[in-house]
């Protein structure tokens, strides 16, 4: 079984967690919260964060989403369960959690895209969302955080999806 190289991060680090948290709180008073959780979990696939994808997953089920729109995230061009804003979150999301992949960093018309959708504000507070989930992420994988440790066991006693789970051992 997996074990954190490190499992009390945020206890040890607290104030910057607090920084975290506060910037976390900042962004959810403006931006919609299935938005949010979209690009929390597009972003931790990116980077591989099992810990994040497991958390916003559950946090996008337990608000209603459907298991479409969960399961899809990392397919969203093809899916047709997302809203233009929510593409446009979500193609910003790629760009700036994947900075290396191009050599201008963010392209125009990514940016252009997300700009047609959201006002200043809000653009600036997705940027800070987008930025906080690659933060977590990688804070997680350094210290090799275990999925399912955010609900106080590493592996959840029943899965996400119950309804739609067959075969659970």
């Amino acid at each position: 079984m997996m074990q954190a190289r490190m499992p009390h991060v945020f206890k040890l680090a607290s104030g910057a967690y607090r920084g975290l948290e506060a910037l976390e709180t900042a962004v959810a008073a403006v931006l919609p919260a299935a938005t949010l959780e979209l690009v929390r979990v597009r972003a931790s696939q990116i980077n591989g964060c099992a810990v994040c994808l497991d958390m916003h997953a559950e946090r996008l089920h337990g608000a209603g989403e459907s298991p479409e729109r969960i399961w899809a995230v990392a397919g969203w061009r093809d899916a047709p369960w997302y809203d233009p804003a929510e593409r446009a979150a979500l193609r910003l999301t790629e760009a700036m959690t994947r900075l290396a992949d191009t050599s201008d960093g963010i392209p125009d018309d990514v940016w252009a895209e997300a700009s047609a959708h959201y006002d200043e504000n809000a653009l600036a507070h997705l940027v800070m969302a987008i930025a906080s989930v690659n933060a977590w992420n990688r804070i997680n994988a350094a210290t090799r955080q275990v999925a399912g440790s955010f609900r106080g066991a590493a592996v959840p006693a029943t899965p996400c999806f119950p309804e739609t789970a067959t075969n659970v051992v």
